[in-house]
């Protein structure tokens, strides 16, 4: 925030501790003025379960004039998270569950947010509701303790290794864009699905800035680097890797089919309906928005820990999300609006909603345009290593490829400088079907 800000706090009410902190820092750092909005979702229950249904997920008009005059005085917006109760709202009807999101607001504010108007953050308050959901009891202080490591609190110096971690990000993105990547495919256990990027996307992470210059972190924990890709282009089969909490509910093996773009067919063992009511939301719900890759050096994912929260588990996998796209991660589509977004091949919609799709039997290939037949691959567990590429027919080792086979592997994490490389045959690379590590014969090499 910047002095003379004013500052919007979200949170559930169990958050109040730690949003009378934030409110009592933000003051001490020159806040112009601290609202906190509080939200309990015992209140969301009872207007599901009594109120009229044409009344669900439509806010006050003084509340949405109000959401309306950011774009002329900007907030800086802090949101908290940490479902104390993760499946309040997992038996009753997902259709008004879904329809008792505030989508109206977000109709007003996710706008903002793509044009870089605010600066804004999403960050945890750990609670002994969530504590129950992760460890089985409500050892707040264990909680605490994990969500320092993921977030490294617990650095001598916590600034200082949040400057250093959003630059290795940034020369992550830096490498990913110097590639000029035209489509993702991850393979694994159930999943087979091709994303289609645009080629003006930009792979983006950790400090992002507002039009006017505000630097700041979005998310804490970030551990991701991600981009918006095109609506149109999405193919194939996905499974979720990690339990999806989502409006009071939580969706368990999630699996999605795209054609077209659009999800065509939704299946879980738990919570289908409540993923289906999300999709029919609005007519552009059901496509992606955003496609973002995570490494084996996750400090999230070090924990050993599902969070089952979205914020964390999401920086432990990399991970697609449908709905709405990200315009910041194309150059010159701040002052853009829905239709010219959508043309241009950014999603528009009033839902967002992110899940985990990496694994430990997960690989990951990315191939440029057809002009440049280049592939580069990922085929470690959580998408952890980085590949290289080479130009068609390139000899390696005194040997000349096919330059549609054409591959050159690197065992490096990904953002490492490139080297070390072995030239690697696509079908050794990809390994089988389910998603196990490639094998080769010993007469050409270790596997990747």
């Amino acid at each position: 925030m910047q002095p003379g800000q004013e500052v919007v706090v979200s949170c559930q009410i169990e958050h109040a501790s730690t949003a009378r902190a934030v409110v009592c820092e933000a003051y001490r750092a020159a806040a112009s003025r601290v609202v906190v909005r509080y939200a309990d979702q015992h209140l969301r229950r009872a207007a599901i379960e009594l109120g009229p249904q044409e009344m669900l997920g439509r806010s006050p008009e003084h509340v949405l004039d109000w959401i309306r005059s950011w774009r002329q005085k900007p907030p800086a917006l802090i949101s908290l998270t940490g479902d104390p109760e993760p499946e309040l709202l997992g038996d009753l009807d997902p259709a008004l569950v879904g329809k008792s999101e505030p989508h109206d607001e977000r109709a007003i504010y996710l706008p903002l947010v793509g044009e870089r108007l605010l600066n804004w953050t999403i960050a945890s308050s750990p609670n002994p509701g969530w504590a129950t959901t992760v460890f089985g009891e409500p050892d707040l202080e264990r909680l605490w303790e994990a969500v320092a490591t993921a977030t490294r609190l617990d650095a001598a110096d916590p600034v200082a290794a949040w400057h250093d971690h959003n630059e290795k990000l940034q020369a992550r993105a830096r490498q990913l864009n110097e590639r000029g990547f035209d489509a993702i495919r991850f393979r694994g256990p159930g999943t087979d699905l091709t994303v289609g990027l645009l080629p003006a996307s930009r792979w983006i992470c950790a400090a992002i800035k507002t039009a006017n210059g505000i630097e700041h972190i979005p998310n804490l924990p970030t551990e991701e680097v991600f981009t918006a890709p095109d609506w149109r282009r999405t193919e194939g089969t996905v499974r979720a890797t990690l339990p999806l909490s989502v409006t009071g509910s939580v969706v368990r093996d999630l699996e999605l089919r795209f054609a077209g773009g659009k999800v065509s067919d939704v299946s879980a063992s738990e919570g289908a309906d409540t993923v289906r009511a999300q999709l029919e939301a609005d007519p552009r719900a059901a496509y992606l928005g955003e496609v973002a890759l995570v490494d084996g050096d996750s400090a999230v994912k070090k924990t050993g820990l599902v969070f089952q929260n979205t914020l964390f588990d999401e920086n432990a996998s990399c991970h697609i999300a449908y709905g709405t796209g990200l315009p910041m991660a194309l150059d010159g589509t701040d002052s853009l609006g829905p239709e010219e977004l959508i043309a241009l091949g950014i999603n528009v919609s009033r839902v967002h909603t992110d899940f985990m799709i990496g694994g430990p039997r997960s690989t990951l290939t990315a191939s440029t345009p057809m002009a440049c037949r280049r592939r580069f691959c990922v085929t470690t567990p959580g998408c952890s290593r980085a590949l290289g590429d080479v130009a068609d027919g390139e000899p390696v080792q005194g040997r000349r490829q096919p330059p549609e086979r054409a591959i050159l592997c690197q065992q490096l994490r990904l953002g490492a400088p490139l080297g070390n490389a072995t030239l690697l045959d696509d079908e050794d690379l990809v390994g089988p079907a389910d998603g196990r590590e490639p094998v080769r014969d010993d007469h050409r090499g270790a596997a990747a």
